[in-house]
Order: C-alpha cells, then sequence, then structure tokens
C-alpha cells in the first residue's frame, strides 16, 4: 500500500528533476552560441559561457564536464535544429517537387534558423571541422541528407521540365549558393538582408526550372 501509494509522487520528482536538467542543458547551449557569436570559437571557455548563462562555471561542468563536450552538444542541438526546421517546411509543402524545393529555400532564410547570431556560430565549427572529426561528421550527415533531398528534386523537375542540364550539378550548386549566401550575411561590410539573398536563391530556381517558378 505504501509503495503504490508514494509511487506516483515520486514519478513526477524524477519528471520535475529530469525537465530541470533538459532545460538547464539546453540554456548552456543556447549560453555557448552567444559566446561563439560573440567570441568566437578559439576565445570561448567555460566560464564565459558560464557568465552568459548566469550560472556558476561549477554548474557547467556538472552538466558537460569539459568544454569539448559542451561544444559538441551545442553543434549537435544546432544540427538537429536545421533538420527539423527544413524537414517540418518540406511537410508542410505537399508532394508538389516545385513546392517543397520553395520551400526549402525559404526554410534557409527564416530568422529561427538565419540570424547573425547562429550563423557565426555555425562557422565557428565549420573553421574547425576540418581538423575535428566529431565535428565534421556532424556536418557531414547534414550536409549528406540535404544533397541528396535537393538532388532528388532536381531531377524530378528535370524529367518533369525536360530540362536539359544535370540535376546533380543544379543540386550541388543551389547547395553551394545557400551556404555562400549565409556567409554573406554574416559578412559586417555587405548590406545584403535575409530577404534579398532569399530572393537571390529563388532567381537561380527561375533560370534553372523557368517552367516551375515565375521569374
Amino acid at each position: 500500500m505504501t509503495d503504490s501509494t508514494q509511487a506516483p509522487g515520486a514519478s513526477s520528482e524524477r519528471r520535475a528533476r529530469k525537465a530541470t536538467r533538459t532545460a538547464r542543458r539546453r540554456q548552456l547551449i543556447e549560453a555557448t552560441i552567444d559566446t561563439l557569436a560573440t567570441r568566437g570559437y578559439a576565445e570561448t571557455t567555460l566560464a564565459d559561457v558560464a557568465s552568459s548563462a548566469g550560472l556558476s562555471r561549477g554548474i557547467v561542468n556538472f552538466h558537460f564536464e569539459s568544454k569539448d563536450k559542451l561544444l559538441v552538444a551545442t553543434l549537435q542541438h544546432m544540427a538537429e535544429e536545421y533538420a527539423a526546421h527544413w524537414r517540418a517546411a518540406l511537410d508542410k509543402a505537399g508532394d508538389d517537387p516545385a513546392r517543397q524545393l520553395l520551400a526549402l529555400v525559404r526554410a534557409d532564410f527564416d530568422p529561427a534558423i538565419c540570424n547573425r547570431r547562429k550563423l557565426a556560430a555555425w562557422c565557428a565549427f565549420w573553421g574547425e571541422a576540418r581538423s575535428r572529426p566529431t565535428y565534421l561528421a556532424l556536418c557531414g550527415s547534414r550536409d549528406e541528407a540535404y544533397q541528396a533531398l535537393l538532388e532528388q528534386l532536381c531531377k524530378q523537375l528535370t524529367q518533369a521540365g525536360g530540362y536539359s542540364h544535370d540535376p546533380k550539378s543544379v543540386a550541388v550548386a543551389l547547395d553551394a549558393l545557400l551556404e555562400g549566401l549565409w556567409l554573406r550575411l554574416m559578412m559586417t561590410n555587405t548590406k545584403i538582408s535575409r530577404q534579398t539573398a532569399c530572393q537571390s536563391a529563388i532567381a537561380f530556381l527561375s533560370a534553372s526550372f523557368p517552367n516551375h517558378f515565375a521569374s
């Protein structure tokens, strides 16, 4: 009798602790993104992250143990967030490949994903990816899945519209354009906006698939 009456309360307490732990880890990850954006990769320290989060260094160590583990968790979070964002946009676009491709392009410039803070953090990780296998794997898995989808959609549009170009080449060019526009948005000496960047990508779609996208 005693065990059965205590179990629900104990279960609720465990859920509350788990929720608090998850919220604290998310708070620290968001603070890491802020710190990467303002200080860069090399200058980011656990003390900086703790200060940005308004927490003690001990709490950071408790949840992540080291700077490396915190940064890996941050990159994992960003990669999962990005993938969930474009997949959600894809689902809302329906089955038409032109609408799907357009949705992917627009999703890349959504302020929830495309803002100076997160772009700066991405650039910080990209700069380290070649020398850090874990970073390269996380970034590479995103790129591989996304590139495969772009290629599939470009192939469907090429077949439907009777275009003569190679769909894989168009997909590679589109992906490179999107990444390049992200970099342009990060440069302080350019006046390009998210809206202008998005329209530039859509113009590329119009040039590549004129029967499917209005110029």
